[in-house]
């Protein structure tokens, strides 16, 4: 049995629950996965399958791809991922792993990648409080003091500065499955996940 999919954020909407609360919900488009290669702890080591998801043109694919994607029935892809597994001879080359294997009420983590905020200060990266409002004031926005002047006479690993913000990985923690569309291979999450729309984000079931 595997753990993880692949899928991309479709956007936020709202959800009515049973009892009538409404709730804000992430919208996944998740799987069809397919094994693209099985991995043994004989041949390779570990216990593995590697899976592709998005399929794209065969032009756009190198050769050496091609030959591997070949194996798996021809189909050509994006993205290719690797899960651990403890059994890979339960799966075949070419199976497609979807969405029906995840269910309601269950809880899920999300790994994606955060949306670039570009180069920010010491606010809105960090939350700092600022300096003086007040007129005559010359430091509203600045970090203020980085170090001493002599003793160490540098600025000390770790300080929080202005610089990049955003575009990392990250990961949301026990988001629970409001619903699941099988049909459609929708997943909707309560909360948000990490990305804009078309962010591929990893599904991980605890």
């Amino acid at each position: 049995m595997v753990n993880k999919l692949l899928g991309k954020k479709i956007g936020m909407t709202k959800y009515f629950l049973d009892e009538g609360a409404c709730v804000p919900v992430t919208v996944l488009e998740v799987g069809p996965c397919v094994v693209v290669q099985k991995k043994t702890r004989e041949k390779e080591g570990y216990n593995a399958i590697q899976v592709g998801y998005e399929t794209k043109k065969v032009e756009s694919v190198n050769k050496p791809l091609r030959g591997h994607f070949k194996a798996a029935g021809g189909r050509t892809f994006a993205r290719l991922k690797e899960f651990r597994v403890e059994d890979p001879e339960a799966f075949e080359l070419g199976q497609e792993i979807k969405s029906d294997i995840i269910s309601v009420g269950e809880l899920v983590h999300v790994r994606g990648r955060s949306k670039g905020r570009g180069f920010s200060g010491v606010i809105k990266r960090w939350g700092f409080s600022g300096g003086k409002k007040t007129h005559g004031s010359r430091s509203h926005r600045i970090p203020g003091s980085i170090g001493c002047s002599a003793t160490p006479g540098r600025v000390q690993k770790g300080r929080k500065l202005p610089g990049r913000m955003g575009h990392g990985h990250t990961t949301i923690k026990n988001l629970k499955v409001v619903d699941v569309r099988p049909e459609m291979g929708l997943v909707l999450l309560k909360g948000s996940v990490p990305g804009g729309p078309g962010t591929m984000v990893e599904i991980c079931r605890v």
